[in-house]
């Protein structure tokens, strides 16, 4: 992969800012952005976060914990939709939270805002998901206080003059949010840079059946530029990163805005590369969700057996490895990045756990796929377009062992399997068990070999 060179070891200084030992500190960082935006003195470089969803808001924190005391020269805040209740249950153990974290205690104290959380606890009084995040909670989240966060819960005002806009909103939210943010830049002057953290995906069948993407739905409902918009995405687990776990990250798109927005972005602790190859990065963040829910349902069912772990890890892996040939040219490049993303989804992210409480019973289909306390499950509609793309016949391959052409979807028991209990709901969360200890179930090296053997490769179901 293509990456920033710059090697950055910080160091804390009284002040607050952090200096690396390159000379680069934050506020240098932050100038070198204006000057790319042609920043004049006294005009605040505008960065919003659009949608606060556990990754969105800590994404927006990190940045308000980096840059938010140079405020002459960077403003940061966060949209998300006003009126959501938070329930007595999430007030009572976000109370717990709370008592538990003197620095937090404190800081509400002093805010004067330690008392509605007392009232709350007693069912006094209802919070609400935006005015709690002004306090440093998300609701999707609860267990990891954040720092306080300037909230806007009207969407023109929080958007209409933004330089960075950051995309924090499930791809299934995407399209339709920035169809409106297009009305309120209808008159703008200078075009914004979007920033897209979001990782799922949908089909479109006709003409011709392609992927579409969240920075594709971006420009299609705003008509910013395809250079304006970029993709972030890593192995990452939002609770985590903001408590300062060791992580990385990549940023696709424009080389005109990745690099800088890489150095801004980078922390001693959460490292930034690029790469230009922005839709088949997207598109992969998007494909590790399907095969977590799968991963989920196999734990749960086999009481966390390493070795039925294992097994579905090696079938899933060769169904992505078919799938990326399908997708891309240089196909070994995703390797690293693919097998990271998925790697961390599987032990710890919302799909495996989506998928665990599926087959545990803790939860049911009919609940939908926005669960409380978790936010939107994307593998859920990623399970949907990845097997409607895949069962075209117009991208039909040769088959070897058959000896005839047959849809790619074939070539993925899983995902069809995935399919028949998540969409069709024609078998229960046991069926992925029964997929893998079929006798007939081929070794996942012929699938691999497949893909590796034959040109499969389809470029135009990445529009190309």
């Amino acid at each position: 992969m293509v990456g920033s060179e710059e090697v950055v070891t910080s160091h804390a200084y009284p002040n607050g800012l952090i200096q690396s030992t390159n000379g680069s500190s934050v506020e240098e960082k932050i100038d070198e952005l204006r000057r790319i935006f042609g920043k004049a003195d006294g005009d605040p470089l505008r960065i919003v976060g659009v949608g606060a969803g556990a990754w969105g808001s800590v994404f927006v924190a990190m940045l308000q914990d980096a840059y938010g005391n140079l405020r002459e020269k960077v403003q940061i805040r966060i949209w998300r939709r006003a009126g959501r209740d938070v329930d007595k249950a999430t007030a009572e153990h976000l109370f717990e939270v709370i008592n538990s974290r003197e620095d937090v205690l404190r800081r509400l104290i002093r805010r004067c805002a330690y008392l509605k959380y007392v009232e709350a606890r007693l069912g006094d009084r209802t919070l609400h998901a935006d005015e709690i995040l002004k306090d440093g909670f998300c609701s999707n989240m609860i267990d990891t206080p954040l720092c306080p966060l300037k909230v806007v819960t009207n969407l023109q005002e929080a958007v209409w003059d933004a330089d960075i806009v950051i995309n924090g909103l499930p791809s299934t939210e995407t399209r339709d949010v920035f169809q409106e943010i297009s009305r309120y830049w209808k008159e703008r002057i200078t075009v914004p840079v979007i920033l897209s953290l979001a990782k799922g995906i949908e089909a479109e069948l006709g003409p011709e059946p392609r992927i579409v993407t969240p920075t594709q739905m971006i420009n299609k409902a705003t008509g910013v530029p395809v250079e304006n918009i970029l993709y972030l995405g890593g192995p990452n687990i939002a609770s985590e990163i903001y408590n300062r776990e060791y992580a990385n990250a990549r940023i696709c798109g424009a080389e005109k805005w990745r690099k800088a927005l890489a150095r801004f972005l980078r922390q001693p602790h959460f490292i930034v590369w690029d790469n230009g190859d922005l839709v088949t990065h997207e598109v992969m963040g998007g494909l590790k969700n399907v095969y977590a829910i799968g991963a989920g349902m196999v734990a749960a069912l086999t009481n966390e057996s390493a070795t039925s772990k294992s097994v579905y890890f090696a079938h899933c892996t060769s169904e992505m490895i078919f799938i990326t040939h399908l997708l891309a040219e240089g196909p070994e490049k995703l390797a690293g990045p693919l097998l990271a993303d998925t790697y961390v989804t599987l032990l710890k992210g919302r799909n495996a756990w989506y998928g665990q409480k599926l087959a545990k019973g803790e939860i049911n289909l009919e609940m939908g796929d926005s669960i409380k306390g978790k936010g939107m499950i994307q593998g859920v509609s990623a399970v949907k377009a990845f097997y409607e793309l895949l069962s075209q016949s117009s991208l039909n391959i040769f088959h070897p062992d058959e000896n005839k052409h047959v849809a790619p979807v074939e070539l993925c028991p899983l995902l069809k399997t995935l399919y028949k209990i998540l969409i069709m709901r024609e078998v229960s969360s046991e069926a992925i068990l029964q997929a893998l200890r079929d006798e007939t179930m081929n070794d996942p090296r012929d699938r691999i070999e497949i893909a590796q053997s034959h040109a499969i490769y389809r470029p135009s179901l990445l529009g190309q």
